[in-house]
């Protein structure tokens, strides 16, 4: 059971999922005290990923489109929403708002564009799209190989096909969902080549079908940025940038910011580290080189609210896990205060 402060949040009382002038109200005037704007303000920024259509029980984690519309409503009504280069350049002057919040994407998945931003323009609000320009071709990242390969696998169990690979249990949509995370961990720190041969060794010894396209076009990417919308750099092929040798850590960097470029026709300001938390998976150098290769301003996936104090170059991101509103937006003012 939950303890602590807000743990009466945590409830399954219907009557908690409906945002009433009685939640709200208190809620915004406590955001606002922890985020009075000005040269005290904090800038607290909301990560996502995907956004299916339709739940998807192997991405239980992900809001869909119904989803992702209501948590869209609930920053609206606690927070201020800046367009993303907006609330960078205003936190560092010391001109935010109160409550001031941006929006962020990571990876480029083709929902971002097809259910995200027809909800973010019915609303009037902008975000941040970080792309990692290698898959916008067609091909599938990593993990969401690794998802389609045991989601559709036909057998109860399966031996992992690699030197001293365990032998994990299929046998329904929670077995699966635990073989996926134990799988994606031991392959994400491996540099890119490497990891991709495992991947490729785990989707044959599967048999599973071709996975579907999940990423967006460059065609995309390029209407995401003339509706509006911030297109940032997060590497060409995702790599953990610690798990590379520093030059080529650097070129990741610089060419998909150079990928982005070209397909926007304007060099992008901001970055997202991938995966995001130092120092397992970046470091100071890394650091140097995205400020090297003209970025404004990077982000990390480091919990807590940016202060103008805030490295420009490790601005925190988060992301409140709940489906409860009332639970959701004290996660989100915990934020703040952290």
């Amino acid at each position: 059971m939950p303890t602590g402060p807000g743990a009466w949040l945590s409830g399954p009382n219907p009557s908690l999922l409906r945002p009433t002038a009685l939640f709200c109200g208190p809620l915004r005037a406590l955001t606002a005290l922890a985020s009075p704007g000005g040269p005290n303000g904090r800038l607290a920024v909301f990560t996502f990923h995907r956004v299916p259509a339709a739940p998807d029980p192997l991405f239980p984690y992900e809001p869909d489109r119904s989803t992702f519309a209501s948590i869209l409503d609930w920053i609206g009504e606690q927070f201020r929403v800046l367009a993303p280069y907006e609330g960078c350049r205003r936190l560092y002057a010391g001109r935010l708002p109160p409550r001031a919040a941006m929006l962020t994407f990571d990876d480029g998945y083709r929902d971002n564009f097809e259910v995200a931003m027809p909800l973010l323009r019915a609303r009037g609000l902008s975000a941040a799209f970080f792309i990692a320009t290698g898959y916008s071709g067609g091909r599938p990242m990593f993990n969401d190989r690794i998802v389609h390969a045991i989601g559709g696998c036909r057998r109860s169990s399966l031996k992992l096909p690699w030197p001293g690979g365990e032998v994990v249990t299929l046998d329904g949509i929670e077995a699966r969902r635990r073989a996926i995370d134990r799988i994606i961990a031991a392959v994400k720190y491996l540099p890119s080549e490497a990891r991709e041969r495992q991947v490729d060794r785990l989707v044959e010894a599967t048999e599973a079908d071709a996975p579907p396209d999940l990423m967006m076009t460059r065609e995309q990417i390029a209407a995401l940025a003339a509706q509006g919308m911030e297109i940032g750099g997060h590497t060409r092929w995702h790599p953990i940038l610690q798990s590379l040798p520093a030059e080529q850590a650097e070129g990741e960097i610089e060419q998909g910011r150079a990928d982005l470029a070209e397909i926007t026709g304007r060099a992008p300001r901001l970055f997202a580290y991938p995966n995001g938390k130092s120092p397992r998976d970046y470091g100071p150098i890394h650091r140097a080189f995205v400020a090297r290769a003209g970025f404004e301003f990077a982000f990390t996936t480091e919990g807590g609210a940016a202060s103008a104090a805030t490295d420009p170059f490790r601005i925190p991101r988060h992301t409140p896990w709940s489906r409860y509103r009332p639970r959701f937006g004290w996660q989100a003012y915990r934020n703040l205060v952290s």
